[in-house]
């Protein structure tokens, strides 16, 4: 008899965890669903930092951003206008984000955004560029040749750099020579070399893939020029609020 209340008590606790493993099974499935229909709901949207484009042209979303969505409603998403360019904007126009989420969700309600990166992205309206002008061309050169030229001279002159290289020649050789050939050739070759490689550019050829510091500089004016015309030029960015 004890043998069959023990049998009887294990078969009970055997049927109470295959239920309870498949009542596991079922909370899961359901959990898994959810999060897949959740996911297939949830979009996620990058604003581009800076868009060039024609005067009077159609702004897509997928031309302002980058988004990942479902298969389904990507195109959809992508074919979107947000924001149509006239004349009167002028050539550098805000796009933000909270008005991207706005269209995006007038059109599909039941959509979660997510937003990833910056809040705004600039559009800059860029005219259809000009033939490079010969005489124009070579002005400009001339003026850079010539003013490089006359810097060098005049910064070497302020430095007494010649008296300083005949005193080095007569050091080196113990003889004096007024025009020391011998050193100037090279220190003239190695001048034009090392500002080759401070500025990494051979013409249009790059030496490595590190900037040069022209680049970066040229890089943080830029960033803090997209700064201020973000700041300035974004109407939702500044809000006045006049006392009655």
């Amino acid at each position: 008899m004890f043998n069959s209340i023990r049998s009887f008590c294990m078969l009970q606790q055997l049927n109470f965890l295959i239920k309870n493993h498949f009542l596991h099974i079922l909370v899961l499935r359901e959990f898994c669903l959810w999060e897949v229909r959740n996911l297939e709901r949830t979009i996620y949207i990058r604003m581009r930092n800076r868009v060039q484009t024609r005067p009077n042209k159609t702004i897509y979303l997928k031309d302002a951003a980058q988004i990942i969505a479902d298969e389904r409603l990507l195109p959809k998403l992508q074919q979107m206008i947000i924001h149509q360019l006239t004349e009167k904007e002028g050539n550098i126009v805000i796009i933000d984000v909270m008005k991207v989420i706005q269209i995006i969700t007038s059109q599909f309600a039941d959509l979660e955004v997510q937003t990833i990166g910056p809040a705004q992205t600039i559009i800059e309206v860029a005219a259809k560029k000009k033939g490079v002008s010969i005489p124009f061309f070579l002005l400009i050169w001339f003026l850079l040749f010539f003013g490089s030229a006359l810097t060098l001279m005049n910064f070497h002159d302020d430095v007494s750099m010649r008296s300083v290289q005949e005193k080095i020649y007569t050091i080196i050789t113990g003889k004096k020579d007024a025009k020391p050939l011998l050193f100037q050739i090279p220190y003239s070759i190695g001048l034009g070399l090392g500002m080759i490689l401070f500025f990494n550019h051979v013409f249009k050829k790059r030496i490595n893939d590190e900037p040069s510091p022209l680049e970066v500089e040229m890089f943080n004016y830029q960033m803090d020029l997209d700064n201020y015309v973000i700041i300035n030029e974004n109407k939702e960015s500044m809000k006045r609020i006049n006392d009655d």
